[in-house]
């Protein structure tokens, strides 16, 4: 099934023209179908790009995805045109009362700043805290994969002497994983952070896991899996160009950069990237889909009261039919224009 989006999302027309299906309101109130209901709270500047780039690993599943946009309301940034922040996004204070069954948080251009002097970091730790209840899976992205792990496990960020800045080979590391079902051994992933979580300070905390990492860039893929939560520092929903544009933008900004490893051919700007990550992308948020759809309750009024052991044995595979029965429950205990 495909992603049901606004009819006049930008978006809309840049996937279709791609080739992802996506299904117009009128016709997904047609189906016969419990449909997945994911908010994704884009903290990115520019929005419209970073919600484009997640609609696609998204809509390239085989089940229906009814996606909700949020923003925060403590702070408004002014890449994102107003008009199609009216047209398209609602705050946290819209859909509190609403349970989901995903909530993805994207990465922001704060990571260099203590989280506590972020501007919206006390309407982000309500979000959190509410998640825990209304969201039977979280996935959260670079800065808000951070501040994921500092809120609820106390595990701190570090900051690096340079950026880490290219794509870098990682290795799976738990293959035992649902998110990791048919990944490669090795997986390039692009990166474009200035700080990173530490790989004693994760495996100091009993309920955590680290699914993928890298010699050279550190923690890539982390997971609670008893609470559906996984952290993603890195960035595999990019396009072929975006650290090309990040590298472009910062030359022009005058800011001492340099050059992404392992992403020019020949090393040599003037040459266009080639996108070797695109499946892997693809793979990873269809087995998040795929996973959240087995596992999360029929009802979503039951979402934070039933909660599944995530085990990889009650899985099948995402090209795979649903299932026709309901799987029993088992109780268990700001710098605008930056990357994050």
């Amino acid at each position: 099934m495909p992603i049901n989006i606004s009819n006049d999302l930008p978006a809309r027309q840049v996937l279709e023209d791609e080739g992802v299906v996506v299904i117009r309101e009128k016709d997904a109130v047609r189906q016969d179908i419990r449909p997945l209901h994911i908010a994704l709270l884009n903290l990115m500047p520019e929005k419209i790009k970073t919600e484009t780039q997640l609609a696609r690993v998204l809509g390239a599943t085989p089940l229906q995805v009814e996606l909700v946009l949020l923003t925060t309301a403590s702070y408004q940034g002014k890449s994102t045109p107003q008009s199609h922040m009216r047209a398209f996004y609602r705050t946290w204070d819209d859909v509190r009362k609403q349970k989901f069954d995903g909530l993805i948080i994207t990465g922001a251009p704060v990571e260099q700043m203590p989280f506590e002097e972020v501007l919206y970091w006390r309407e982000l730790t309500e979000i959190l805290d509410w998640a825990a209840n209304h969201v039977f899976s979280t996935f959260s992205l670079c800065w808000g994969a951070q501040a994921a792990l500092y809120h609820w496990y106390g595990v701190p960020k570090h900051a690096l002497g340079g950026k880490m800045f290219g794509v870098y080979p990682h290795r799976v590391t738990k293959r035992s994983s649902p998110l990791l079902v048919g990944m490669n051994d090795v997986v390039s992933v692009p990166v474009s952070r200035h700080t990173e979580v530490r790989r004693e300070d994760v495996l100091d905390h009993p309920d955590l896991r680290i699914l993928m990492d890298s010699e050279e860039a550190g923690v890539c893929l982390v997971d609670d899996r008893t609470r559906f939560r996984f952290f993603n520092f890195n960035h595999l929903e990019y396009d072929a160009g975006t650290l090309r544009d990040e590298y472009m933008r910062d030359l022009r900004a005058g800011r001492r950069i340099d050059l992404p490893r392992y992403y020019f051919p020949d090393d040599d700007p003037s040459n266009d990237p080639v996108n070797h990550w695109r499946s892997s992308a693809h793979l990873l948020f269809a087995n998040w889909i795929n996973a959240v759809y087995q596992a999360t309750p029929f009802d979503r009024s039951d979402i934070g009261h039933i909660r599944p052991i995530w085990e990889r044995t009650t899985f099948t595979a995402p090209c795979a039919p649903a299932p026709t029965t309901k799987p029993k429950p088992i109780t268990s205990p700001h710098r605008d224009g930056d990357t994050g």
